[in-house]
């Protein structure tokens, strides 16, 4: 989890920050109504001290045993008005803070996967991962709880030394002169002490990640006789923590001696100073008894303030973080619900003069100045070295990424002027890489067409070979696949991208070096799914097994970006020195 940075508050952090009001203006009854239970109940609290005095002042008077019970009734209302009024400033403020971040949390994620590819080639998934979880936690924390604090410890800053100064301006002074500085240094010295636990906990940490790691690799580590060499790294690693908890520990006996010393020490200087005027009439015993209290109230809160501010510093943080995504611009998608005819494709493909380079490294051309044209329903083959540029025409096809220069074309259209989720709609990739999700074979099936029916389902496994293998699962269709589709082989993943694929039942088909990691059963059967797949469609065949590219109508060869050769394969091996003819040599022994 990426750890949200403390920032400056600054006016335009400020800014970034009151965006939220956006999501909190329709529930924004319901909220000032809880900022009035907050307001009530933090004024009840200040109450009860002055009640308290009074209590002992008519306690020390003769006859006065109604006024007694009077203020006693007085203090039983204050109390129960304060509970009451916290109640539903809670509720309240908890119900709009659970909407607004529902609102908030669907509002980052829809923003999130409507983002260009750029955007995700250029992040870690753990940061974005964290943008809305971490981020919007500490959100809500601050909405429900911070907010909330910092408003309370204001208002009892502000009213607590008013009520002071009203009992005795005198003593008031002395307490401020006194409590407040004892208070911020406690706080500063608590600080400087959670520094020891932070370094106690990395350190730990660490060590964890000693005993993981060797437990994990255990073979590598007897295979190497290295026992004693990962003995003495988590023998140094637990010394560390010792030492650092040693040192902690002596600042954490200072900083008791002080709290005891210090904090203590200064209301004994209230209370000597208060009892002195006592002595002298300027006080009763009830205000003196109401001023201790409020010293307690004040001094406690002030030295609160530090820990409320940091927060606030983290929510600053964290909405120019959160806040900085939403400046990213959208692709334009829409919801598929009715298909256009302008927008639907035959297969025919054109590369006009078409130059690529990725935006993290825009001096090195992927692709350069290729020119080409697929007829609709070809098979079309792309051969060539590691890092040729063929899986990038991949993801130009589907307009994952769009060209420097040069053009795309559809059926001679212009790719840009095609709706850009019906372009990708008509097209399906069945890379070498399966990812699969979690759930079911039927989900991860279905998600080729997300409202098919169970026979249309159950068809397109039946086509892609995969119900050979399904109907052996005792769950058959219902059966989980594991995270990323571990719980099945490689060719069984990869006949369950096919079904996907058949599924979506596109116009343009790329295959992606779909069979290069199979065992020979497998990728026979794989094969076979494919030839079936291909039918009636415009196929793009990326492969490094040129035995699976023979009877392609066209093949295109590249190296470092450019177009070297085209043909069919028996044009192609006829070519003297030829890169296709090398790499047909090479693969069938012809030497």
């Amino acid at each position: 989890m990426v750890e949200v940075q403390k920032k400056k508050i600054t006016r335009a952090g400020l800014r970034n920050a009151f965006k939220l009001y956006r999501y909190i203006k329709p529930f924004r009854r319901e909220y000032f109504l809880g900022l009035f239970f907050l307001l009530g109940s933090s004024l009840a609290s200040l109450a009860f001290p002055k009640l308290l005095g009074e209590l002992v002042n008519s306690g020390n008077k003769v006859a006065m045993t109604y006024t007694l019970n009077e203020i006693a009734l007085l203090l039983v209302a204050v109390l129960l008005i304060q509970s009451t009024f916290s109640y539903f400033r809670i509720v309240l403020f908890n119900n709009v803070t659970e909407r607004t971040l529902a609102y908030l949390r669907q509002d980052t994620y829809n923003h999130l996967i409507k983002l260009p590819l750029k955007f995700f080639d250029q992040r870690r998934v753990g940061e974005l991962n964290s943008r809305i979880s971490a981020d919007i936690i500490l959100l809500q924390e601050t909405l429900t709880t911070t907010l909330a604090e910092f408003i309370r410890q204001i208002i009892i800053i502000v009213g607590g030394i008013v009520l002071l100064s009203i009992t005795s301006p005198k003593l008031t002074l002395f307490m401020l002169a006194v409590l407040p500085g004892i208070m911020i240094l406690a706080r500063i010295f608590g600080r400087f002490i959670r520094k020891f636990s932070k370094q106690v906990q990395a350190k730990v940490a660490e060590s964890n990640t000693i005993v993981e790691e060797t437990l994990q690799g255990i073979q590598s580590v007897k295979s190497y006789t290295n026992e004693y060499f990962e003995i003495s790294r988590y023998q140094r690693k637990t010394e560390e923590i010792a030492q650092i908890g040693i040192l902690s520990g002596k600042y954490k006996g200072a900083f008791s001696a002080f709290i005891v010393f210090g904090l203590f020490g200064a209301l004994v200087a209230v209370i000597w100073k208060g009892s002195a005027l006592l002595a002298s009439g300027e006080l009763v015993a009830g205000d003196l008894f109401s001023f201790v209290i409020y010293s307690a109230f004040v001094g406690g809160t002030i030295g609160g303030l530090a820990s409320v501010y940091t927060s606030i510093q983290k929510f600053i943080g964290a909405t120019e973080d959160l806040f900085g995504i939403f400046n990213e611009p959208e692709e334009d998608i829409q919801e598929i619900t009715s298909f256009n005819p302008d927008d639907a494709i035959k297969g025919e493909i054109s590369f006009k003069n078409l130059t690529f380079a990725y935006p993290s490294r825009p001096n090195e051309n992927v692709l350069r100045n290729i020119e080409v044209r697929i007829a609709a329903n070809q098979m079309v083959a792309l051969v060539g070295a590691s890092g040729a540029g063929k899986s990038t025409i991949a993801s130009l096809l589907l307009r994952l990424h769009d060209p420097v220069s040069g053009q795309l074309f559809f059926d001679g259209r212009d790719s840009r002027q095609y709706s850009l989720s019906a372009l990708r709609s008509q097209i399906a990739l069945v890379p070498q890489d399966i990812f699969l999700f979690g759930g079911t074979i039927r989900e991860n099936i279905a998600y080729g067409k997300t409202n098919a029916t169970d026979q249309e389902i159950t068809e397109a496994a039946q086509n892609a070979n995969a119900m050979e293998f399904i109907i052996r699962f005792p769950d058959k269709l219902d059966t989980l696949v594991g995270e990323r589709g571990t719980q099945l082989s490689g060719g069984q993943r990869q006949r369950i991208a096919i079904a996907r694929a058949v599924l979506k039942n596109p116009k343009i088909l790329i295959l992606d070096e779909a069979t290069s990691s199979l065992d020979s059963e497998a990728e026979r059967l794989v094969q076979d799914a494919l030839e079936k797949l291909m039918k009636g469609r415009t196929s793009v065949v990326i492969a490094h097994r040129l035995s699976t590219v023979r009877k392609a109508d066209q093949i295109l060869v590249l190296d470092q970006g450019q177009l070297v050769e085209r043909g069919t394969h028996e044009e192609l091996i006829q070519l003297p020195n030829g890169i296709y003819r090398n790499l047909s040599d090479l693969q069938f022994n012809l030497h």
